[in-house]
């Protein structure tokens, strides 16, 4: 057996022995591709609040917000100290016939949130399975007579088998084996979810979708949410909305469905923020008559609820109730708002300003797409791109795009991202404890990246990293 690594010798590896060890043992692929779209070449300290910070001395203004996981900024001082007070009190960790108070008090948490009977709670680690274990509940309370499941054509659920066939984004180009029956309407378009329940003749046991979709900066009309809410009562399916992403603030309010008052899902799916940072945890929330129908008996009430090896796992939970409440306390939505006061017109003032590099804004609270376009024609270009990447038909907007994101990393120290759905749009998502002064230093660094025009801007991140293609 080869000898094997300790934390230590972990974190005094070098990034050019990381790599090897990721080309050895997980995938060299994706050493490739990262470091080919400007990432990978550092290795980071530590991280706190808004700000990572690199060995080699950068401290960089991290705008990713974790990809939705870090509404409350890395290491929230609340969050560290909740887990070390579970650690050092000994907490037991997991265990499935002991009642868990951790999970009691979330489950309760969850319902406070909540509107109208959103009460039965449902928590495993990732958000695909709370995508999967929704879908379930919802197959199981028609009890498996209905075989048609309803997902926009836009979507994003997820990876898995299950969640993997409820994606309907540009992420799917390989054809797994899924759940049966999936069928696809229209995103925001009621009339094409009339269409396809009314072609299903009953069949429909479960509507999943994204009220906001974060990964194509799109998101459903009050009317369409409001339709699809009547549609699904009138045809007893079970309306499922993915939360996962814009839970806990990130939009403007706790959840983006919640705008709309007394509109109410009958099951929601959240995770990513959910756990503070720190924690991989996920939920489904449903609403009572239709958890009870499908698993409140003697018979099926190991199904779901307590049969998992994790369900009321110690930590995970702790860590949850507490990233829970400061969300509320100290008013996430409202500092979202906040942040969309400095970014929307700031945005819109660079997207006047460079007509032809910014093709559209779009977004809400502290979650907005910047939709690029423009620059040569990058036909060189696309000659020497790895054969897999030539092939995407997105190919000329996400290396405009990533061109922008390594000038912004590079010259600026202001780290961004951009989806891998829809238009690909460069994401601007910054913690929920980031304040009005980091969204002005981001709008003063992407006004002075856009400033040196796409020519410059293309010219070097070809020279830096198409060059080692």
């Amino acid at each position: 057996m080869a000898e094997l690594m300790g934390l230590r010798e972990a974190e005094e590896l070098d990034v050019e022995e990381v790599h090897e060890l990721y080309r050895a043992y997980i995938n060299k692929n994706q050493v490739r591709l990262m470091t080919s779209f400007g990432f990978g070449r550092e290795l980071v300290d530590h991280a706190e609040g808004a700000y990572v910070y690199t060995r080699d001395g950068r401290k960089v203004l991290d705008f990713t917000g974790g990809v939705g996981v870090l509404n409350h900024g890395h290491n929230h001082p609340r969050i560290l100290a909740a887990r070390r007070r579970f650690q050092e009190q000994r907490r037991m960790e997991v265990h499935k016939t002991y009642f868990s108070p951790y999970l009691a008090a979330l489950g309760h948490n969850l319902a406070a949130v909540l509107p109208g009977d959103l009460n039965r709670s449902f928590l495993p680690n990732s958000g695909a399975e709370a995508v999967e274990g929704a879908v379930k509940l919802a197959y199981k309370y028609h009890g498996g007579r209905r075989r048609q499941i309803l997902r926009a054509d836009n979507s994003f659920h997820g990876k898995l088998l299950g969640s993997g066939g409820l994606t309907g984004g540009t992420q799917n180009h390989f054809a797994f084996p899924t759940i049966p029956g999936i069928r696809t309407f229209d995103y925001d378009d009621l009339d094409s979810v009339r269409k396809v329940v009314a072609e299903a003749r009953g069949d429909v046991y479960a509507l999943l979708v994204e009220p906001f979709s974060a990964s194509t900066m799109r998101w459903c009309s009050e009317e369409f949410l409001r339709g699809v809410r009547e549609l699904c009562t009138a045809e007893d399916i079970v309306l499922i909305f993915d939360e996962i992403y814009t839970g806990w603030g990130k939009t403007g309010s706790m959840f983006y469905f919640m705008r709309h008052e007394g509109l109410v899902p009958d099951v929601v799916t959240t995770s990513k923020s959910f756990g503070g940072g720190k924690s991989s945890i996920s939920a489904y929330i449903a609403r009572e008559p239709i958890f009870r129908k499908a698993y409140d008996n003697m018979t099926d009430a190991m199904m779901q609820s307590t049969s998992t090896t994790y369900y009321g796992f110690g930590e995970e939970t702790a860590t949850a109730i507490e990233a829970v409440c400061i969300a509320v306390e100290d008013d996430y939505p409202a500092r979202a708002r906040a942040l969309e006061a400095v970014l929307r017109p700031g945005l819109e003032r660079i997207k006047k300003t460079y007509p032809d590099l910014v093709a559209d804004v779009r977004g809400a609270g502290a979650l907005f797409g910047v939709f690029l376009a423009g620059g040569p024609k990058l036909l060189d270009l696309v000659g020497k791109l790895p054969a897999g990447l030539a092939k995407d038909p997105l190919i000329r907007t996400k290396v405009i795009t990533a061109a922008v994101i390594h000038t912004l990393y590079r010259k600026h120290d202001v780290y961004t991202y951009n989806t891998l759905n829809g238009r690909s749009p460069l994401v601007v998502s910054p913690p929920l404890v980031a304040g009005p002064e980091e969204a002005e230093r981001f709008l003063d660094a992407l006004d002075a990246t856009l400033g040196e025009g796409m020519t410059r801007l293309l010219g070097r991140f070809v020279r830096e990293r198409v060059a080692s293609w």
